[in-house]
């Protein structure tokens, strides 16, 4: 009991200004880390889902895209990464280019035509990639569609979710793919989202087609992980100081008492 009694009186030091100010930071940033691993996890769980439902809508036929965005209807995530077909007309006097995107580190762009349906609205094609020599530039020399009807084949994707300047067309470029924007740029009623184009009846053309989308986990579990891993660190480090402050202590005691013998706790381990 008197061990226990002169263990718990070196602790006392752990009731000052400072040691509490320190256990309250410790205790905050562990709790922070915690919250941002959990926020990975949480990432993980989102890009799972994402998964499950991108392998669900590649693995299906096409199907024509009134069946699942009918004009004057708005495209949900749900239904993004369907595979659909629509037959119209290119109208490159309304094509813009996506500005600074890049492809296994090339700069470029990337082609936006709207297809004129034969209701008169018109979906947004995203054609391909064109690498640019700087992509913040409108080129000039972009590979021109086939004239006449074309049917396409591509992913149904939804707007972005930029806002203001970045979906407003300036120079004819953009900086985020949105039908919203887009609206305000062409004389007909666009449907909502995009098409990612994969194939058309006529006319491939060059430009590079959208790669399928990566599949994998990513790094949002090895990152969950290493946050709850600082978290527990910087408890652990709080711990160390505290063990090794009641070892200083200890020693200046001794000093000024003129004993530098080990203390029966020190002498046990």
């Amino acid at each position: 009991m008197t061990v226990l009694r002169r263990g718990l009186g070196e602790m006392r030091f752990l009731v000052s200004r400072r040691w509490i100010g320190f256990g309250v930071f410790v205790l905050v940033l562990a709790a922070v880390c915690v919250q941002l691993g959990s926020w990975q996890f949480d990432k993980l769980s989102a890009r799972q889902d994402r998964n499950a439902l991108v392998e669900k809508h590649l693995a299906v036929d096409p199907v024509p895209l009134d069946t699942v965005v009918p004009a004057g209807e708005e495209l949900v995530p749900e239904q993004e990464w369907t595979v659909v077909t629509a037959t119209g007309r290119y109208d490159l006097e309304r094509q813009v280019t996506l500005k600074y995107v890049s492809r296994d580190g090339r700069p470029g762009v990337d082609v936006l035509t709207p297809l004129v349906l034969d209701d008169g609205t018109a979906l947004v094609v995203d054609r391909g990639f064109v690498e640019t020599t700087r992509s913040s530039e409108a080129p000039t020399d972009l590979p021109v569609p086939a004239d006449g009807t074309v049917e396409v084949t591509g992913w149904l994707r939804v707007d972005s979710g930029a806002t203001g300047e970045a979906i407003r067309v300036n120079d004819t470029q953009v900086r985020a793919i949105s039908s919203r924007g887009l609206a305000e740029y062409v004389p007909y009623e666009l449907r909502s989202g995009y098409v990612n184009l994969q194939e058309q009846s006529v006319g491939a053309g060059v430009l590079e087609r959208e790669p399928r989308p990566e599949l994998g986990p990513g790094t949002h579990f090895a990152y969950g992980l290493q946050w709850w891993f600082f978290g527990l660190l910087a408890l652990v480090g709080f711990v160390w100081f505290a063990r090794a402050e009641r070892q200083e202590r200890r020693r200046a005691a001794a000093a000024a008492t003129g004993d530098d013998r080990p203390s029966v706790l020190e002498a046990s381990r």
